[in-house]
């Protein structure tokens, strides 16, 4: 029997069996904005199943079991055999399977399908962020292979398929395959062009033996790699299988699995290549250039990523001030908590908006807009990964002391958030990124301004940031030293304007407000008070209509 001391009174219901798409208004107005009428049924139909999936008390339960049993290394068999083999718990295999079913390694080849995936990516890794890493890179490997027809032909069904299929077989034996990807060394790390592996050509066309290691080697469970070796033509890229055509295991020696500030339930290793056979892809001493497109569609899912942590924390601080109560009254009806909150709101949807422009993007395939991407890409995922850890650092703070406790989920979102302004290059190799598209391809730049020039007028404060953009752009003094004030200012002069076309008012005045006219402090919850913050609150609150 309980204590009499012990009622439990005033504790916030959890957050569980909602419709994690519907509730997000700024993401389902952005799949009704960017998919077109025929298509538009199937895909709402489709992400609500999933958004059903993603917030039922299962997937959240998978999810916790998924960090609570991290992946183990197994590098030899009982009779010490090397099986370099990675164990998971049944809960990752059945978050990967309900993704793979869900298409979320299918957007190359269907109607909307970059939208369609984004906005399932987006909705679906809010129950569980770290098997997020193999589904990305598996859709992210398709434009890579492309460069060769032949690859392309078998190995783009196995990727794009809706069936997983775990455990280690040929592929050929498979009716789904996940991919990695190992591309950074330890003397060099983003300086892949410094990379040592050797590739040494053999008698079949296009095979090659490779010798080294790679210090980052992603999802080393996966059914195949794309890697970049030394070859004699120059740096190149390889697909490298972990299971030969005959059945046989390749060379791919796994020496550890990092110990990660989060990111538990996925595994990344160190591995060693001794003779491992590969394939090569596109043509030798082009590999950066062939790996490149592949860098860019894992940049953009950094991206989803971050604006799905932020969009799961967000939802959760409000729904928790939502029946907490505290001083006499609701924590949501309190004007500082819903200034904090409305704060939160607004650089959640900001980053999922932009997100999705993207994706669009991508699904238009446009001169115009591979030129817009070029530029976009990099300084979104600048920009939107960095402000993913401020975000949910001050969400958890909305929950007090609940939030800091393991139990609540909060503390899981805090490690995962710095995650992806790291992966696929941090912050300095985004900025830098920029800066040579400005110089190298003015054709970008022209693009990203007529973007944001599409709302000209419609607000003093973007007309100005935008003036004030064209003014730094136009000074190269000292330009990489402040690469970072620039690119940051491009994001949100960006995001401003996305949020003036397509938002509420309530939503783009107290983001041009605060982002881009400077009536904003240091820290969340500095907007001004006159803004309609119970509006933009009641917008993110996480209920469907």
């Amino acid at each position: 029997m309980a204590a009499t001391t012990h009622t439990v009174t005033n504790q916030v219901p959890p957050l569980v069996g909602y419709d994690v798409f519907a509730a997000d208004r700024a993401l389902s107005e952005a799949v009704e904005r960017h998919i077109e009428p025929g298509v538009l049924p199937v895909a709402r139909e489709e992400l609500g199943a999933l958004g059903r999936s993603a917030g039922s008390a299962q997937a959240q339960e998978w999810g916790a079991q998924a960090n609570e049993h991290p992946p183990v290394l197994r590098t030899h068999d009982r009779y010490g055999n090397r099986i370099d083999e990675v164990e998971f718990h049944p809960a990752w295999h059945r978050l990967l399977g309900h993704a793979v079913a869900a298409g979320l390694t299918d957007a190359w080849g269907r109607p909307a399908g970059h939208v369609r995936r984004a906005a399932g990516f987006l909705v679906w890794t809010q129950a569980e962020a770290g098997h997020g890493c193999p589904l990305s890179m598996t859709h992210a490997a398709v434009p890579a292979l492309r460069t060769d027809p032949v690859l392309a032909a078998e190995w783009e069904p196995r990727l794009t398929s809706y069936v997983y299929e775990e455990g280690l077989r040929p592929a050929s034996e498979k009716a789904g395959v996940l991919f990695g990807m190992g591309m950074t060394e330890k003397q060099g790390g983003t300086d892949v062009r410094s990379n040592t592996t050797r590739a040494e050509p053999i008698a079949g066309d296009g095979e090659y033996l490779l010798t080294g290691h790679k210090w980052f080697c992603s999802a080393p469970m996966s059914d195949g790699f794309l890697v970049l070796a030394q070859a004699p033509g120059g740096l190149s890229c390889f697909l490298v299988p972990r299971v030969l055509p005959d059945g046989s295991r390749n060379a791919f020696a796994i020496q550890r699995l990092k110990d990660k500030l989060g990111n538990k339930s996925n595994a990344s290793s160190e591995v060693e290549f001794d003779g491992t056979w590969a394939r090569r892809v596109g043509e030798e001493g082009r590999g950066v250039r062939t790996i490149i497109e592949m860098v860019a569609a894992t940049r953009l899912d950094c991206v989803l990523g971050s604006a799905a942590l932020m969009r799961q924390a967000v939802a959760q601080a409000i729904h928790h001030a939502t029946y907490r109560s505290a001083f006499g009254g609701l924590l949501i009806e309190k004007p500082l908590m819903r200034n904090v909150l409305a704060d939160l709101a607004l650089e959640s949807e900001a980053a999922t908006v932009l997100a999705m422009r993207l994706a669009a993007a991508y699904d238009t395939d446009s001169e115009e807009e591979r030129a817009f991407l070029r530029i976009a890409v990099p300084a979104a995922k600048y920009w939107v990964t960095k402000r993913c850890t401020p975000v949910v650092g001050e969400a958890l703070e909305c929950l007090g002391g609940n939030g800091y406790v393991e139990e609540s989920g909060m503390p899981r979102l805090l490690r995962e958030a710095p995650l992806n302004s790291i992966w696929e290059g941090s912050g300095n190799v985004q900025a830098l990124d920029v800066l040579r598209a400005l110089q190298r391809e003015p054709q970008a730049l022209d693009a990203f301004l007529r973007e944001v020039g599409k709302t000209r007028g419609a607000d003093h404060r973007l007309d100005a940031a935008i003036k004030d953009l064209l003014t730094e752009l136009a000074d190269l003094e000292g330009i990489e030293a402040r690469a970072r004030r620039l690119v940051e200012r491009m994001a949100l002069v960006l995001q401003g304007s996305l949020l003036v076309r397509w938002a509420p008012p309530e939503v783009s005045d107290a983001f041009c407000a605060s982002r881009l006219g400077g009536d904003w402090g240091a820290a969340f919850g500095t907007l001004p008070h006159s803004l309609d913050l119970a509006s933009v609150v009641t917008r993110a609150r996480p209920v469907a209509d």
